[in-house]
């Protein structure tokens, strides 16, 4: 009981070490493939390991056609029509056959199918039933040698009758050319004598000897008595131990409870996926060097597309200080009417005028003229001219820009083509879309904002002078109502003065004259106070202009810029799209190999320890 106990724990080690090791390699099987520069039969070592961890132990049964192999493996599982058996080849593809609590068969596309049995036989072992080696069908004896290196064992099989021909001398040399562990099955021995069936067994003794140089493993069975052995629901013991067939139970038990034996099968899978894991590091450490390259290549266009925006911002701020220009010329002339309408030379004529206008006559003396009088100063200055003149200069722009992004465009088409050029080819193939310029370009941003854009410029011609017309005639009336009061006050005190007029004080009416006229002249000195005020409150309103002008216009600007840079980015988005996935891809691929490596240090640890307890 105990030694049984051992036997299961030790099954049950092994079983978690090869379920790790099945784990490990499907992950690789799915970050190989995508490594640059990986040779293909890389992978297909990679392949052959999974296939030795998914399989616990490996018996593949080969021989001409209608040796029996078929027949062996139906007596060894309890089913007689589980394979097809027949006088001619039935087999014309490799049969794994696995435990399963269903029967089943699995078909593929290639030339292996998989056929489930619940044979508890089945949970040790997997048995392979592979097509006749001399069958009439080339093709099946080249799927057959292609499996053989899979085979933990290789049981050959023959008929008893036909033992030991020439060709299946080649056969048993090429065998052992794979380096193989190599049974031969003698089969139908049931047909002969024992003295018969023994003089087989050391004439293929001898012939392995005397032609291969090592004598092999010779069993002899019968298929024919395994099966009915096993006919009903009891196995007849004896009859099976007969046959020759139970040798093949006794050596998988033998195999399975050698702790050295399992440690190599497990150990085979690991070693080649130990080599091809080393080789995939070696070939993504050196493609670390083109990673580099990529990554110089996007910082070099991320340097470009910065220095491309910086020109076509560049751009913009030109326009916008020829925009300040005008409107800055546009605030002085308009400053220079407003000084000579407001300057003081012309006070007393506007008190004059402001007098009119009390009167009701200043109506009739502009009558027959077109334009109000701050309209013909600033025109006498040209005051709109600078305004009339932002159209040309905002007209500019989306040329320029324009311009420049079908430049810039083309010089990155030529630097991406370039570099794809340079790049290995299959990383070339890699490239997803075409480098090329775009065939259209949108200007609807800046022709849109011309509407805003035209308003801004109506009211910097026409609101600014009608508000100063206005405020031109309430100074006007302000300062002639002053004046108007200070000659009544005038008046007043010269006529009803008394005292203040006496002969005996003639200083005292020129005292008030001139305090008169004193105030009359600070009265006049209003006019260029307030056009001080005026060209100040004209400056900031322009000034104010001019900032939403500039806003307005770049807002526009900064969208037909992000339009251009847009369209950078996808001329050139096969390269960075190709050098973002080639470095996230690189990335992964390292992580994951560096992964695995430690991951099978930790299985080597484990495969080291598998039965440690059972041999102290």
């Amino acid at each position: 009981m105990a030694v049984e106990n051992l036997g299961t724990k030790l099954a049950t080690e092994y079983e978690v070490i090869r379920r790790r090791e099945y784990e490990l390699i499907t992950k690789l099987l799915d970050v190989l493939p995508k490594v640059d520069t990986l040779d293909s039969a890389r992978l297909g070592q990679v392949r052959d390991a999974l296939f030795h961890a998914d399989h616990p132990y490996l018996m593949v049964f080969v021989g001409p056609f209608s040796s029996g192999k078929s027949s062996i493996i139906n007596a060894l599982l309890g089913h007689e029509a589980l394979l097809p058996v027949g006088p001619v080849p039935t087999t014309d593809r490799i049969s794994i056959l696995r435990w399963g609590e269903d029967a089943q068969r699995m078909s593929s596309g290639s030339e292996v199918d998989t056929v489930f049995h619940p044979s508890p036989l089945l949970k040790k072992v997997s048995f392979v039933d592979t097509p006749g080696l001399e069958s009439v069908f080339q093709k099946h004896e080249d799927t057959t040698r292609k499996f053989l290196h899979r085979a933990d064992v290789v049981l050959m099989v023959m008929l008893a009758t036909q033992a030991m021909t020439a060709r299946n001398l080649e056969y048993l040399q090429t065998l052992k050319e794979y380096g193989k562990k190599v049974i031969i099955m003698i089969n139908q021995v049931d047909l002969l004598s024992a003295e018969e069936a023994e003089s087989v067994k050391e004439y293929v003794l001898d012939q392995s000897q005397t032609r291969l140089g090592f004598r092999p493993d010779v069993w002899l069975v019968s298929a024919r008595q395994g099966q009915a052995a096993r006919r009903g629901d009891e196995l007849d013991k004896i009859a099976w131990k007969q046959s020759g067939l139970s040798r093949i139970e006794e050596y998988v038990d033998d195999q399975l409870n050698d702790v050295a034996r399992l440690r190599q099968k497990l150990q085979t899978p690991l070693q080649i996926t130990q080599n091809v894991v080393q080789v995939g590091l070696s070939a993504v450490r050196a493609n670390q060097e083109a990673l580099d390259h990529y990554q110089s290549i996007s910082g070099n266009l991320d340097q470009q597309l910065a220095a491309q925006r910086r020109d076509l911002e560049k751009v913009v701020r030109e326009v916008n200080v020829e925009i300040s220009g005008k409107f800055g010329e546009a605030a002085m002339r308009g400053s220079e009417a407003i000084g000579e309408i407001f300057r003081f030379g012309r006070a007393l004529g506007w008190a004059i005028r402001g007098f009119f206008e009390l009167i009701g006559l200043a109506r009739l003396l502009r009558r027959g003229r077109d334009q109000a009088y701050v309209h013909t100063v600033f025109n006498q200055h040209k005051t709109e001219e600078p305004i009339n003149e932002l159209p040309a200069v905002v007209d500019k722009l989306g040329p320029r820009l324009e311009g420049k992004d079908i430049q810039d465009i083309d010089d990155l088409v030529k630097y991406a083509r370039r570099e794809i050029g340079a790049l290995p080819e299959v990383i070339q193939a890699k490239v997803i879309g075409t480098v090329q310029a775009p065939t259209q370009y949108d200007r609807a941003v800046l022709q849109t904002v011309r509407r805003d854009l035209e308003e801004i410029e109506k009211e910097a011609r026409v609101v600014e002078t009608d508000r100063l017309e206005q405020t031109l005639r309430n100074t006007l009336l302000y300062l002639s109502v002053y004046e108007i009061l200070l000659v009544i006050f005038g008046v007043f005190l010269l006529a009803g003065g008394g005292d203040l007029l006496s002969p005996d004080r003639p200083e005292v009416p020129l005292l008030l004259v001139a305090g008169l006229l004193i105030m009359a002249l600070m009265g006049l000195a209003f006019m260029p106070l307030r056009g001080r005020l005026m060209e100040s409150a004209y400056t900031n309103r322009m000034l104010k202009q001019q900032n939403q002008y500039i806003e307005t216009l770049g807002k526009a600007a900064d969208k037909q810029i992000d339009y251009g840079m847009r369209l950078r980015g996808d001329t050139v988005q096969p390269l960075t799209r190709l050098i973002d996935a080639q470095t996230q891809l690189q990335s992964e691929q390292l992580a994951i190999l560096q992964n695995a490596e430690r991951e099978m240090v930790s299985i080597e640890s484990a495969l080291t320890a598998l039965g440690g307890k059972k041999l102290i």
